[in-house]
């Protein structure tokens, strides 16, 4: 079995797209080239990248190569919540056997957003083509920052500069009990005084930051920059439960910044600590860094780790379903 998490950087949609010209995609089609002159193929692949690695032309080249060699595969596009882990974190992945016949769950030329089931008739409607991604990339979500533009009720801009929309999708997330509260996920009985965020932080950054509670059960794909920077880089954590984020956010109008900071902080926002992240991307609990290791260091290692739990699933299908 060959198990590959080629370099992201040239395919991930905030950085430049350079795909097979940036160099560091090169040890990969380094793999693609003598793939084929192996005197024995491995009999099990599995990659996996990040969202939108399946439109690049290096994916192109890997399912000509695999192709070429005999290999029947799938592609996926799947988080942690599939698996009722309370975090999101979509990748790319690709499973392949050395066979001549089809997988049974293989739909070709889609990709597919949840795991394998055999028996299911209805893979159809969980497939996306991915084709039909490029379009999707282009639609973004229609928002109103000024009231001089018309704006739907789900478009229209609340507190936090979000939008009704969005509210109701995270409420949804937080009513499906098929996922894990995120407090199952949470240390106990640690000294957390410095994972709180900086009045600085609650200051200039209140109306970005993606809020969570130990009773939700969703949170933002932890990304190498958490801790170092704040917008799009993962949830904090609300430790005080028992006061309305709503009332704190829409009490801030014509506010000092000393009075913003003082009302901000009464949510007592903290950042998730490296353990708890270890423990949604599935690591066992014994898992540990040496202490001369960084709180910043071990937050860049595992913004660039993957989910556990979903890659033992991909690998239980290939050799259990296979």
């Amino acid at each position: 079995m060959i198990l590959m998490s080629p370099p992201c950087q040239p395919f991930t949609r905030i950085g430049l797209q350079g795909d097979v010209t940036d160099p560091r995609t090169n040890s990969f089609l380094y793999i693609l080239d003598i793939l084929p002159r192996l005197q024995k193929l491995p009999k099990y692949i599995l990659l996996e990248n990040v969202k939108g690695f399946e439109i690049s032309s290096t994916r192109d080249l890997l399912i000509q190569t695999i192709e070429n060699c005999g290999f029947q595969y799938q592609e996926f596009l799947l988080s942690p919540t599939s698996l009722g882990i309370p975090n999101s974190r979509l990748r790319y992945f690709l499973i392949a056997k050395l066979q001549s016949e089809p997988l049974p769950f293989q739909v070709p030329g889609q990709v597919l957003m949840e795991f394998p089931k055999i028996e299911s008739e209805h893979l159809q409607k969980h497939a996306i083509d991915a084709e039909n991604k490029i379009e999707g990339k282009k639609i973004g979500p229609n928002v109103c920052f000024t009231s001089s533009k018309q704006c739907s009720g789900k478009e229209a801009i609340l507190y936090k500069l979000e939008t009704a929309e969005e509210l109701d999708r995270k409420h949804q997330q937080d009513s499906d009990l098929s996922v894990q509260m995120l407090k199952d996920f949470l240390e106990d009985d640690i000294d957390l005084n410095q994972y709180f965020l900086p009045p600085k932080s609650l200051l200039r950054y209140a109306l970005l930051l993606d809020i969570v509670k130990p009773t939700c059960r969703r949170s933002m794909c932890f990304t190498k920059g958490y801790g170092r920077y704040v917008e799009g880089t993962g949830s904090v954590l609300q430790t005080a439960e028992d006061v309305q984020i709503e009332n704190i956010y829409k009490s801030l109008t014509n506010l000092s910044q000393e009075e913003k900071i003082t009302k901000l902080s009464m949510l007592k926002l903290r950042y998730f600590t490296p353990k708890e992240i270890a423990n949604l991307l599935g690591f066992p609990p014994e898992f540990g860094f040496p202490e001369n290791i960084t709180v910043k260091q071990r937050y860049r290692l595992l913004g660039n780790s993957l989910n556990v739990h979903v890659v033992a699933k991909l690998i239980k299908v290939l050799y259990e379903y296979l």
